[in-house]
């Protein structure tokens, strides 16, 4: 089967995406607890498997032991560079793109992938990720990970837009107009919804000035926001970990 889309810039970092993955862990775990096969895709995993390495062992943990990853490239250099990491079953490398080289995954990771898309064409690759039923989070972040965002989607439709930041190094949540999903990044501006979202949420962070750190600082930005109107979606443990997840009709 012939990989489906280009190869990536390849950037990576160790625990860039621990945040989307203690998500995932959080989101998905009932899934994959309930699957005959808890398969996890990791499309497009870099220049380097250390991500898909980290996402292996994390779930292993928090979800369960024999919880599988496959990391896909389609790159071949890639795949072969990464097979002295692999522990199959548990963690395997292979060639594969939106197609995800016909396997039937449960859960599919795909970030830092679709920002070098046009935005007309992130339907498509979304559809196809989640052709099999599989739950798709897609997203972006920085080099380090300390911002980042993401969606949910079932059936090649998003349903949710998680926010998600390093609090210590948060100096303004305006950061993350940079780091939108690529289905959002060029619809921040008046009139559309992704904008009014950032502006509230930049509103409430500076209402909500404290000298007790950014965590109690974050926490009550969002119950502001919540008060407000706006569908905050989570819990207040969420919200610690420096996230913000709403509807994505909202975003």
């Amino acid at each position: 089967m012939k990989p489906v889309g280009a190869i990536t810039r390849g950037t990576t970092n160790p625990n860039r995406l621990r945040r989307v993955d203690n998500f995932i862990a959080y989101r998905c775990g009932a899934v994959l607890e309930k699957a005959a096969q808890p398969l996890v895709v990791d499309l497009g995993y870099g220049a380097t498997p250390v991500t898909a390495v980290e996402l292996r062992g994390r779930l292993a943990v928090a979800v369960r032991a024999d919880v599988a990853v496959t990391g896909l490239e389609i790159d071949p250099v890639r795949v072969s560079d990464a097979q002295p990491f692999a522990d199959p079953p548990w963690l395997e490398f292979r060639r594969g793109g939106f197609e995800l080289a016909g396997l039937s995954p449960v859960v599919v990771r795909a970030f830092n992938v679709l920002r070098q898309y046009s935005e007309e064409e992130v339907t498509a690759a979304w559809r196809a990720m989640t052709a099999t039923g599989a739950l798709l989070v897609e997203g972006t972040c920085d080099e380090l990970g300390r911002i980042a965002t993401w969606a949910v989607i079932t059936d090649g439709v998003p349903e949710t837009l998680t926010l998600s930041a390093r609090l210590p190094t948060l100096e303004h949540p305006s950061i993350f107009a940079e780091r939108l999903p690529k289905a959002l990044i060029h619809h921040n501006v008046p009139g559309h919804p992704v904008h009014e979202l950032l502006r509230a949420l930049s509103r409430a962070w500076e209402t909500e000035a404290t000298p007790f750190g950014p965590r109690q600082r974050w926490t009550a930005t969002v119950r502001r926001l919540r008060a407000e109107g706006l569908p905050v979606l989570g819990c207040p443990a969420r919200w610690r970990l420096g996230e913000l997840t709403v509807p994505w009709p909202v975003a």
